[in-house]
C-alpha cells in the first residue's frame, strides 16, 4: 500500500521547515522532501521581524534563536555627498508581537535550530536527498514520485495536499502552471559576507543604503563579527570577474581592508520582483520563493515566506482534520491566496520603490516618488500592509493583532497555541458565551487593553495566526460576531467564510 500523509512539503528551507513545525504541532501527518543532503552552510537571508519571530515562537525555537541574533536599530539612506536622505528607525525593546520589532541573524543558525527541533515532532517525517520528479493531483489526493538518491531508487507517496516551498524554480509551481506577474525590477548585485578579525565600530550598527547612482551599495550589520555588503553590478561587468577576491576588496576599500576581515562569501545574485499568478490549484499550493521574489531592500524575502505558512498551516490543519465541510474547505484554502498575495505584492512594490531611490541621486523629488509613505520627509515609519480580502467580518478583519502578556508573565500564544482567542475588556467578559474551543483573554488578566486600543476596539476575535476575524466596540456587537463565527465553517457548520 502506498504511504499516505496529510500534507507533503517540497523543500526544507526556513519556509518549508517552519510549515512542517506548525503542521506537526497540530498533529498533522507531514512529509518533507528535500533534494539537498544538508542545510546550506553560508549566510543568505539576514533579517526578520517581530511577526516572524512570533511564528518561530509557535514552532518552539524563538527562545533559543533570540540570543543568536543582533539588535537592528534601523536603516539609513545616504546621498553621494553623505547627506541623510531618509532615516528608518526600528523600535527597540519588546514590541506588540511580544518580541523585538526586528532582528539580524545568521541563516545557518536558524536552519540548524529548525532541523534539530524537528526530532520532537513525531508526526513529521523528513527525507533528505530526495528529488521530486513528478506531482500528480488526481482530485482526491496528490501522488508524488521522487528520486531517493541516498538509497538509489524511485519512490512514490500520496498526500491530501502538497505545498511547494521549493524556491524560485519550483517544480510545484510548474505543476500548477502558474505564470509570474513582473513588477519590473531585475538587477545583478554582488553580495559579500565577511568576518571581522577585530572590532570596527566605525562601520556602525545601522543598515545603510548608499544612494550613489554609479555604484549603489548596501551595508548590513550582522550578528557577531559578520558584516555584509551588497553592491550593484553594471550591465557591462562580468559576474565571475566581480567575485575575484582582489576585485571584491577593491570594491570594499572605502569601508574595510583584507587586514581587517576574512572574506566568507562573494557571489552575484539577480534580484527579481515577481509574484505567482496562481498560488493554489486543487490540492497543490505554493509558499515562499516559489510564489514571490523580491528585491532585498526591505529585508522581507524570507519574512514573506514565513507569513505565508503562518496563514496557511491552520487552514490546512482544519481541512485535513475534517473540521469543516468539503465545499467550505475549498473556500477556506482559497482565502490563503486572496489574503497573502496582496500583502506580499505590497511589500515587493515598496522594495522596488526603495530600489528606485537607491539608484537615484537622492533629490527631494526622487524621495517623494520612491516612498510616498515618507511624505517627502527624511523619516519613515514601519510599513505593514494589511491582508487582502479573506476571512472575517467588517473593516478590521484581517488586521494583525499583538500578543498580550498575561498576568503570570506568559505570552498569550504560549498559553493558547493554535487556537481561536477572544480578547475583551473585563466588563464585557461576564456577558459573553464563547463557542467551544475559543479561549478568553481579558484586560483584567493581561495587558490586552494596550492591544485593543491599538485597533480602536473593545473586543477582538483572533484566528490561530493572530489576525482578526473581527472586532467590536460593545458587548452586543461582539455577541453578534461570536454568533456569526459559531455558524461559520470554522466552527464545523455552514459555508459563510469569505467576507465580501
Amino acid at each position: 500500500m502506498m504511504e499516505r500523509f496529510d500534507v507533503a512539503i517540497v523543500g526544507y528551507g526556513p519556509t518549508g521547515a517552519t510549515l512542517a513545525h506548525l503542521l506537526g504541532a497540530c498533529g498533522m501527518k507531514t512529509l518533507v522532501l528535500e533534494r539537498e543532503a544538508a542545510a546550506y552552510h553560508l549566510p543568505r537571508a539576514v533579517h526578520f521581524d517581530g511577526e516572524v519571530m512570533r511564528a518561530f515562537q509557535w514552532a518552539g525555537i524563538a527562545a533559543e534563536l533570540e540570543p543568536l541574533t543582533h539588535t537592528h536599530p534601523g536603516m539609513r539612506f545616504v546621498a553621494p555627498d553623505g547627506k541623510l536622505l531618509l532615516d528608518w528607525p526600528r523600535p527597540q525593546g519588546e514590541g506588540p508581537q511580544g518580541w523585538r520589532a526586528n532582528y539580524r541573524f545568521h541563516q545557518p543558525d536558524l536552519e540548524t535550530l529548525l532541523r534539530q527541533k524537528m526530532a520532537a515532532r513525531p508526526t513529521v517525517t523528513v527525507r533528505s536527498r530526495c528529488n521530486v520528479i513528478q506531482v500528480d493531483d488526481s482530485g482526491d489526493a496528490v501522488d508524488l514520485r521522487y528520486e531517493d538518491e541516498a538509497h538509489g531508487r524511485v519512490d512514490q507517496v500520496r498526500a491530501d495536499y502538497v505545498v511547494g516551498c521549493d524556491g524560485a524554480r519550483s517544480l510545484v509551481r510548474r505543476a500548477i502552471a502558474s505564470g509570474m506577474e513582473d513588477y519590473g525590477f531585475h538587477e545583478r548585485w554582488l553580495v559579500v559576507d565577511v568576518i571581522l578579525k577585530g572590532d570596527k565600530p566605525e562601520l556602525g550598527e545601522h543598515s545603510v543604503q548608499y544612494c550613489v547612482p554609479e555604484r549603489p551599495a548596501t551595508y548590513v550589520r550582522c550578528p557577531g563579527k559578520r558584516r555584509r555588503w551588497e553592491i550593484t553590478v553594471r550591465p557591462d561587468e562580468d559576474a565571475d570577474d566581480m567575485t575575484r577576491p582582489e576585485r571584491v576588496w577593491d570594491l570594499l576599500s572605502a569601508w574595510i581592508s583584507p587586514d581587517e576581515a576574512e572574506l566568507e562569501r562573494a557571489t552575484v545574485y539577480v534580484f527579481h520582483s515577481l509574484v505567482a499568478e496562481t498560488w493554489r490549484e486543487g490540492r497543490l499550493l505554493l509558499a515562499g520563493d516559489a510564489c514571490h521574489q523580491t528585491p532585498p531592500f526591505m529585508g522581507q524575502g524570507m519574512c514573506a515566506g514565513i507569513r505565508d505558512v503562518a496563514n496557511l498551516y491552520w487552514k490546512l490543519a482544519q481541512v485535513c482534520r475534517g473540521d469543516i465541510p468539503e465545499a467550505a474547505a475549498s473556500r477556506l484554502l482559497d482565502s490563503y491566496e486572496s489574503e497573502r498575495k496582496p500583502n506580499a505584492t505590497a511589500y515587493i512594490q515598496t522594495a522596488v520603490r526603495l530600489g528606485g531611490l537607491i539608484n537615484t541621486c537622492g533629490t527631494e523629488e526622487a524621495l517623494r516618488a520612491a516612498l510616498p509613505a515618507a511624505n517627502g520627509s527624511a523619516r519613515m515609519e514601519s510599513i505593514a500592509p494589511p491582508l487582502g480580502v479573506g476571512l472575517g467580518i467588517g473593516e478590521t478583519a484581517g488586521r494583525l493583532f499583538g500578543q498580550p502578556r498575561l498576568a503570570d508573565g506568559r505570552l498569550m500564544d504560549d498559553a493558547y497555541p493554535h487556537r481561536f482567542v477572544a480578547v475583551v475588556e473585563e466588563e464585557m467578559a461576564g456577558h459573553l458565551t464563547l463557542p467551544d474551543g475559543v479561549a478568553l483573554v481579558t484586560t483584567a488578566g493581561s495587558n490586552a487593553g494596550d492591544h485593543l486600543d491599538r485597533l480602536g476596539c473593545r473586543a477582538a476575535l483572533l484566528r490561530p495566526d493572530r489576525y482578526t476575524l473581527g472586532t467590536a466596540d460593545s458587548a452586543e456587537h461582539f455577541k453578534m460576531l461570536l454568533q456569526r463565527f459559531a455558524n461559520s465553517p470554522l466552527s464545523r457548520n455552514q459555508i459563510r467564510s469569505i467576507r465580501p
